[in-house]
């Protein structure tokens, strides 16, 4: 039984997820191949993702692929109650989810998903799977195999592996190429600053924007902000992510030296604390505050209410801290992600590419479980081409193909210059 806030609202739901299918071409090639051939038959999902209208798209693929899903929320601020009602009243899914839950509220959803003894399960963050390992073992033996589709989860899911933790194989569908190049790089550079702008409007360009963090999800910020006019510091703790920043043009600073320059600060590490006392204590008047990593712990929100006299919200996701000195910083989304909560995500043609590639591991899995050890693993190349042959096809875009002799020059040692 699901458990959603109006479903009332499903009418306004379909005729947004219908929009948003428009920008989704592979995943409509995608679903019809699954409707045609069902790799899914059978099978059951239990998803713990964003309960977006893109989300839906993903959703109704695996159901045509023949799987029964049921649905959790991976983040209570992103969640969409028309899009819930939608996929609970007019595809047949079960949802578990309620936008603005508490943190009781989210966890009893992701309880409720796993009850349904899912074969299958799809990550966002990896709360499912750590759930699953902590307080539902009980439903270990049931779970064939599942995926995940965040830096942070990947993370996490990397730890239980080295630690003898992890009991099934687990895929990183984030570390495809389609995935860090569309989805990190492009989706979360134009939806983060979608979210501040939304947040704030406030004008990017003269001010200083402070990145934490250069992997996909910071070059793409940088390149933006700087698009905008925005002059870009970078902080990193990697000397090779610094290094090309670098060489990109971009200021490269630790981040208490940055601090009290910057006047918009994002994080996008995957880690906590990035942004602490110490840093907060030494920002301008009127810094605002924002996060696109995937847990609320980057900025130390614990820290900066401390440090608080007074906190109020001054816009639609934008909570202003007034400080002993005065000063006013400004965080938005409670520390949260900024492009979910305060925008809309990514755009509907990112999210194509990633969950074209989330629903061909499905289907890929439902047989190759069988040999896969519990650790985590790749998702095998060709489907990663394949997502982006499709995409290419979708735009119209042809690309050379390698002549036989190309092929046999590159599978030869013997032919020389």
């Amino acid at each position: 039984m699901s458990d959603i806030a109006d479903v009332s609202l499903a009418y306004e739901g379909v005729k947004r997820i219908e929009w948003a299918d428009r920008s989704m071409p592979v995943l409509r090639q995608i679903r019809e191949r699954f409707a045609a051939e069902r790799p899914l038959d059978g099978l059951r999902v239990a998803a713990c993702m964003h309960v977006t209208t893109e989300t839906a798209g993903l959703i109704r693929t695996l159901q045509a692929g023949g799987a029964s899903v049921a649905l959790a929320a991976s983040n209570p601020l992103s969640t969409q109650d028309d899009t819930a009602a939608a996929l609970v009243q007019e595809y047949g899914a079960e949802v578990f989810a309620r936008a603005g839950t508490d943190r009781e509220g989210y966890y009893a959803h992701i309880h409720e998903v796993l009850e349904t003894g899912p074969d299958f399960v799809l990550d966002d963050g990896c709360d499912l799977v750590n759930t699953l390992h902590t307080d539902r073992t009980d439903l270990l033996g049931t779970v064939k195999a599942g995926c995940e589709q965040t830096t942070t989860g990947v993370i996490r899911l990397h730890q239980m592996a080295l630690e003898g933790a992890l009991r099934f194989p687990v895929v990183a569908v984030n570390d495809t190429d389609t995935k860090h190049m569309f989805d990190n790089r492009y989706g979360t550079g134009q939806s983060t600053l979608d979210g501040i702008i939304r947040a704030t409007n406030t004008l990017l360009a003269g001010k200083t924007v402070v990145i934490a963090g250069f992997g996909f999800c910071g070059r793409g910020l940088a390149e933006r902000a700087r698009g905008l006019g925005a002059r870009v510091v970078v902080t990193e703790i990697d000397p090779v992510k610094a290094l090309d920043a670098a060489l990109q043009g971009f200021a490269v600073q630790p981040m208490a030296e940055a601090a009290p320059h910057g006047d918009v600060f994002i994080t996008v590490t995957g880690n906590r604390d990035v942004v602490n006392a110490g840093h907060l204590a030494v920002m301008k008047d009127g810094a605002i505050l924002a996060n696109s990593g995937h847990f609320d712990v980057e900025i130390d929100v614990r820290a900066l209410s401390e440090l608080a006299v007074e906190v109020h919200r001054v816009r639609h996701q934008a909570d202003e801290y007034v400080l002993a000195d005065g000063r006013r910083l400004v965080l938005l989304a409670e520390g949260r992600l900024v492009n979910l909560a305060a925008a809309e995500g990514h755009p509907a043609a990112v999210m194509d590419m990633s969950f074209a590639d989330q629903a061909l591991t499905c289907a890929w899995l439902a047989t190759a479980h069988t040999t896969l050890p519990p650790a985590v693993h790749d998702v095998p190349k060709e489907i990663d081409t394949e997502v982006a042959r499709l995409k290419l096809a979708s735009m119209s875009v042809s690309i050379d193909l390698l002549t036989a002799e190309q092929e046999e020059y590159l599978h030869s040692w013997r032919l020389g210059s």
